[in-house]
């Protein structure tokens, strides 16, 4: 995962054989805290594996692009000022959301790999080109 703000990379191995390695988790919420300000808040794991589960079902090498990870109430109010498409309570609010891209695959073929974990909440955003995955209640919208 890559993240197209910061310019960071992520590529690690965060969970073996049943376990989640700290010291991987603690980077996965750094790498995802909110980028305007450097908020950092715990990032729910289950959002983590159903990227992870997602990634691997389209068989892509290519990291994730992260537009989104944890975003902070002050940043959620900015970018609800700017588009009706931000949700007041947000997943993002809570750690429990990521705004993905991939250049090799279309936001349909994404979210169609992260409809079949059938684990959370999946958002189509096909005109900014990206995917919105969460741990919430098993859902979808966009276009």
């Amino acid at each position: 995962m890559y993240s197209g703000r910061t310019g960071e990379r992520l590529d690690m191995i965060y969970w073996v054989e049943g376990q989640y390695i700290a010291d991987a988790v603690k980077e996965i919420t750094y790498f995802m805290r909110d980028w305007r300000n450097d908020q950092v808040k715990g990032i729910d794991l289950r959002t983590v594996d159903i990227m992870a589960a997602a990634h691997n079902m389209m068989d892509v090498s290519e990291p994730y692009m992260l537009i989104s990870g944890y975003r902070s109430p002050a940043t959620n109010a900015l970018l609800r000022s700017r588009s009706s498409g931000v949700a007041k309570n947000s997943r993002h609010l809570r750690g429990e959301a990521a705004d993905l891209r991939l250049s090799s695959r279309s936001v349909s073929q994404m979210a169609r790999a992260a409809a079949a974990c059938q684990a959370g909440g999946v958002g189509r955003y096909s005109g900014s080109n990206f995917v919105h995955m969460d741990c919430g209640p098993v859902r979808s919208w966009g276009s």
